[in-house]
């Protein structure tokens, strides 16, 4: 095929009449990449666990594990960067004089990743001017391990790495009066954002305790999709 032939068969395939479509790009190499509707994010589900089965229910130890206290949970996290952050021991709910034989450890584990949109196959014009929607995608656990057990921040870079065009954070509050546990879908649409964006920086924390034995919050199918839909400011 020619290169207008490879430059057809994109804006026919994704719809882009409108978008700014440069005849000097490598149109075929933009066709095999297939930037628009695919997750971008590497590894999505680091426990081999899925949104469409409830998450298992945690097991119990028959013998209480008494330490020494672990912090980061088995998984293949291939794809992400990973890091493990230790709580101070949270003593504001014991009544004065109370004495507590053990408290649990919390712990925050880490995981992020930046996606670099052109060697995803997108271009600057696109980027710039039509400025596709960017899609979010995130799935946590409800471990009822804490009131706070998950955040998710999001950011759209410059080519720098550095500068943040647009953001998105999440802190949710767990409801822990009634027992559920369920996945929770965190979602979120970037559009409108301006020119100039090149990488998306996708971090979320999940919540983590050791009393008796490790118990973590779990989370599947996050995702980056870059959408052929034009941003609306």
């Amino acid at each position: 095929m020619s290169a207008a032939e490879w430059k057809k068969k994109c804006e026919e395939e994704w719809s882009l009449q409108s978008a700014p479509m440069p005849d000097g790009l490598d149109w075929k190499s933009v066709y095999e990449a297939k930037p628009f509707g695919r997750n971008l994010l590497m590894n999505p589900a680091p426990y081999g666990l899925s949104k469409d089965i409830p998450p298992p229910e945690p097991e119990l130890p028959a013998v209480p594990d008494r330490g020494p206290p672990r912090f980061q949970p088995d998984g293949n996290f291939t794809g992400w960067t990973t890091n493990s952050e230790v709580l101070p021991y949270d003593t504001s709910g014991i009544p004065e004089g109370v004495v507590v034989c053990a408290l649990p450890r919390y712990s925050w584990f880490t995981m992020e990743q930046v996606v670099d949109l052109k060697a995803e196959g997108l271009w600057d014009e696109l980027l710039d001017e039509f400025q596709p929607e960017i899609a979010i995608q995130d799935w946590y656990e409800e471990s009822q391990l804490h009131d706070s057990i998950y955040q998710l921040h999001v950011k759209l870079l410059g080519a720098d790495k550095n500068t943040v065009i647009s953001e998105h954070t999440v802190n949710p509050t767990e409801q822990r009066l009634v027992y559920s546990h369920e996945w929770k879908e965190v979602s979120h649409v970037f559009s409108g954002y301006g020119p100039g964006v090149r990488y998306v920086h996708f971090l979320h924390r999940l919540k983590n305790s050791f009393l008796n034995g490790f118990h973590n919050t779990q989370f599947t199918g996050s995702a980056v999709i870059v959408r052929p839909s034009k941003s609306s400011p």
